[in-house]
């Protein structure tokens, strides 16, 4: 793992350590307040062991956005990019091949100061973790359209990767499990009547042969995922309009015939189908495409394919990983 102290105004050295535990105590105030963030990539392997990562630019532009909506300090792109290579670099034998497969990448940052008062902390610590990792979800899923919860407010941290919007999100998804489905689309906290993202994801939504997605904003996340999709659609022609999408619309789509697809992206499960639309005690069901017909697919296969080296890289967005360590 990699890891590095702030302390005095200033971070300190980068250190690649072996992973394990580190020493904290209950009085750690980022476990008392909430000063945590944290980003979410992935390092593949192709046919001839090569290893790539994707994007990793947009990652560390994100995570100091996050950590300056939290109020800590932001981080060097040589401590953010470097360090990641040099521990990809030391795990490159822990990165499994295969479709699906890749090596789950997760850099954060948290306050580490020992101190029980509600105040910005003096301390904090970076580190970068990795874990193997297969495909997430490998069959459709139903998902909930949520009239009650939100994920954000306006004027909250919904755009920021910050620890504390996952935690948020687990009672009312628990609440949809117990109904009978997997995830919850949730919709803004103002009248419920605007989709916004799902689960963990940013949702694109598939009337007739157009895509919609809504538009980043303070309480929705600027997913990578999300951005490559909408560019490798633009790259096959497939109109996308990046809009506010009405529930109301969603649903007349869906009893009309004109709703195709309703999709989740993300960095962890890349893409995730819905089967069904949970809406005011009803479950809608949505048509079953063959993966050549549904955009979803044909887009996921399409980034694959561009991440693991399997077809030309238009965009630069992969980034191979040489051998920068002495030894491993």
């Amino acid at each position: 793992m990699i890891i590095c102290e702030y302390e005095d105004g200033k971070w300190g050295d980068v250190k690649l350590v072996p992973y394990g535990p580190l020493q904290f105590t209950p009085a750690m105030m980022g476990v008392n307040y909430g000063q945590a963030c944290f980003e979410g990539m992935k390092a593949y392997k192709d046919k001839d062991g090569q290893v790539f990562l994707f994007r990793p630019e947009k990652n560390f532009e994100r995570i100091n956005k996050s950590a300056k909506r939290l109020a800590m300090p932001e981080v060097t792109e040589e401590m953010f990019l470097d360090g990641l290579k040099a521990l990809v670099d030391a795990d490159r034998n822990w990165i499994p091949s295969g479709e699906g497969m890749s090596l789950y990448i997760r850099p954060l940052i948290f306050a580490t100061e020992e101190a029980l008062k509600a105040r910005v902390a003096n301390k904090y610590m970076f580190a970068i973790v990795a874990t193997p990792a297969k495909m997430y979800y490998t069959e459709p899923v139903s998902v909930k359209i949520s009239d009650h919860y939100s994920r954000a407010a306006s004027g909250g941290v919904g755009s920021a990767k910050a620890a504390g919007n996952y935690a948020a999100s687990f009672y009312p998804t628990q609440l949809a499990i117990e109904e009978g489905y997997e995830q919850i689309i949730w919709t803004d906290d103002a009248t419920h009547e605007y989709f916004e993202e799902s689960g963990t994801m940013n949702v694109f939504v598939r009337i007739n042969d157009t895509i919609y997605t809504p538009p980043t904003s303070e309480k929705i996340l600027d997913g990578v995922t999300r951005d490559s999709f909408i560019q490798l659609a633009n790259k096959r022609g497939i109109e996308v309009k990046i809009e506010p999408i009405k529930v109301k619309d969603v649903i007349e789509a869906q009893k009309n015939g004109t709703l195709k697809e309703v999709w989740g992206v993300g960095t962890a499960v890349v893409t995730t189908v819905f089967q069904a639309l949970g809406y005011n005690g009803e479950k809608l069901e949505l048509p079953r495409l063959s993966d050549e017909e549904s955009f979803a697919v044909v887009l996921k296969n399409d980034l694959v394919d561009l991440q693991t080296n399997l077809s030309e890289d238009p965009f630069g967005w992969r980034v191979k990983v040489d051998h920068v360590l002495e030894t491993v």
